[in-house]
């Protein structure tokens, strides 16, 4: 009957009794299924932890660079690990590394959570963050005015009538009365 359709006849369970057979183009079965697996892969997100490493005494230059790097790796939807490096006398001070754990998190607070809370790990002190998908990423300024810059103020020009006088008053390098 398969044949004459043009089909193939298939088993679909073999255990059962009596086994379970369906008449269908098996050909044509494989390929869909292989779409079906080739999309659920497209749709499937693959995420990455990404790791920053900070130092209790780190700068607020370092920090504020190293932050804004956490900061891309979680908009585009990486888990970070933040991790505070203790050498020495510093192992004595797990609360500065606390803060900058606290404070890096609080940075981030826009686009993730904490997933893991700070922990003393040996000599590191690590955190975990994750994307966040309820909250966006905050807009960057647009604005198309460039932003003013500081005034400095400059001495005031002297009366043109003593820099001629204080000229005249400076030994001068030439001194032709000599022999």
């Amino acid at each position: 009957m398969a044949q004459e359709l043009g089909l193939d006849l298939v088993e679909v369970a073999d255990k059962a009794n009596p086994p379970v057979c369906r008449i269908m183009d098996y050909g044509k079965y494989k390929y869909e299924a292989a779409q079906r697996a080739k999309e659920s892969r497209k749709k499937s997100t693959n995420v990455q932890v990404k790791e920053m490493k900070y130092r209790p005494k780190i700068g607020i230059g370092d920090f504020n660079t190293k932050t804004k790097k956490v900061h891309s790796f979680l908009a585009e939807g990486n888990k970070v690990k933040v991790t505070i490096m203790f050498r020495g006398r510093e192992m004595q001070h797990p609360q500065l590394g606390r803060e900058i754990l606290d404070n890096v998190a609080v940075e981030c607070d826009d686009v993730g959570k904490v997933e893991l809370y700070p922990k003393l790990d040996g000599r590191n002190m690590v955190m975990v963050l994750a994307p966040d998908r309820n909250k966006r990423p905050r807009p960057k300024p647009t604005t198309t005015e460039p932003e003013p810059k500081p005034t400095t103020i400059e001495p005031e020009p002297k009366d043109e009538a003593e820099a001629p006088a204080e000229a005249s008053s400076a030994p001068s390098s030439d001194d032709s009365s000599g022999d």
